[in-house]
């Protein structure tokens, strides 16, 4: 009897370490993007229209409001991912930056530098003077080649030049991956200039597959318009995983704001949400198999802190953005940032 039960607990003790030794290590890559309201510096830059944001301007924009808006960014920076890893985000896209300078000078903020942060950024034609910019940590992700592809109106008009696709090529996990970060024309504008910047991202991420079918996309930005919105459909943006086709993109946040009310900026008391991350049909487990052999999406969310959010007054559950009515109030930014997680297995 002593015998039976010795080697029945021997034969438990194989299968567990079996067991143990099967289950392989996996990484976890946050990916997110924030649109981070009108990062400016006090400088003019030449032939741009930066005014409202100099001391003498609209908004009496001097040092003191500059350095205190490079710390409320670092801060949600440095936090972007840390709901599932203690050591942040993998990679962060960004829109309403001006320049290189004020990109040098977020970098230089204590938690950055913590993190070891590094950006790509490239100067483009936007008439605001605002780009975007592709923030990084070099332990997570490898960049080999970047370039801006510029947004071309359907007309040829080139007096009203705007952001073009920052597109960032690497590898990340072993992995190839290309991230383009977007800011697309603003509500301004007409749908039919966003609806182009659908089929112009489209139109860059078929070459980039027909070059290399082993590169994963994500395409994030301020998008300026829903999920559901013609410019997305354009973009082969869907709402569920079973419904990507080749070249097509996962949009998760479709479910998010139609199924579940949530957005990341506010209009008239109601939510949208234009800040987005699309994933390509190469990043998603579609039938749940958990084999994470390669990148895949893992889960997704709005990044919300109650400092993010006015606590009072007349925007009372918005988010609390740098001005309000024309005041400084020392706040962050008009939209809240989105964040994905990519998973893959390590040796």
């Amino acid at each position: 009897m002593k015998m039976r039960k010795s080697l029945f607990l021997l034969l438990v003790l194989l299968m567990t370490t079996s067991c143990v030794r099967a289950e392989k290590k996996k990484a976890l890559y946050p990916v997110a993007f924030y649109n981070l309201e009108n990062l400016f510096d006090t400088q003019h830059d030449e032939g741009k229209n930066d005014y409202e944001f100099l001391p003498s301007g609209s908004y009496h924009w001097d040092q003191n409001k500059y350095e205190n808006k490079l710390k409320n960014m670092s801060r949600v920076l440095y936090e972007l991912g840390t709901d599932k890893v203690p050591t942040g985000a993998a990679i962060i896209g960004v829109s309403e930056v001006e320049n290189a300078h004020v990109l040098d000078d977020l970098m230089a903020q204590p938690k950055m530098k913590e993190r070891g942060f590094r950006y790509i950024h490239i100067e483009g034609p936007d008439k605001r003077g605002v780009d975007c910019a592709f923030i990084y940590n070099p332990k997570a992700f490898t960049p080999k080649k970047w370039f801006l592809q510029p947004y071309i109106y359907e007309n040829g008009d080139n007096t009203r030049a705007t952001r073009g696709y920052l597109t960032v090529q690497g590898t990340m996990g072993g992995d190839k991956l290309t991230v383009i970060v977007c800011h697309w024309p603003s509500r301004g504008a007409t749908s039919y200039f966003r609806e182009i910047a659908g089929k112009q991202v489209r139109q860059l991420t078929d070459s980039i597959l027909v070059a290399d079918h082993e590169q994963h996309i994500i395409v994030m930005g301020d998008l300026n318009d829903d999920p559901d919105n013609q410019s997305l459909k354009n973009l082969g943006g869907k709402r569920k995983m079973t419904e990507v086709g080749d070249g097509d993109f996962f949009n998760p946040w479709w479910e998010l704001l139609r199924g579940k009310g949530q957005g990341t900026l506010t209009f008239q008391g109601g939510w949208n949400l234009f800040d987005q991350i699309v994933l390509s049909k190469n990043l998603l487990d579609v039938k749940g198999k958990k084999n994470y052999k390669h990148l895949t999406l893992y889960a997704w969310h709005i990044f919300r802190r109650d400092y993010l959010i006015q606590q009072e007054g007349r925007y009372k559950g918005s988010p609390k953005r740098t001005h309000s009515s024309g005041t400084w109030i020392n706040g962050f930014s008009d939209h809240l940032p989105t964040i994905t997680y990519l998973i893959k297995e390590v040796e």
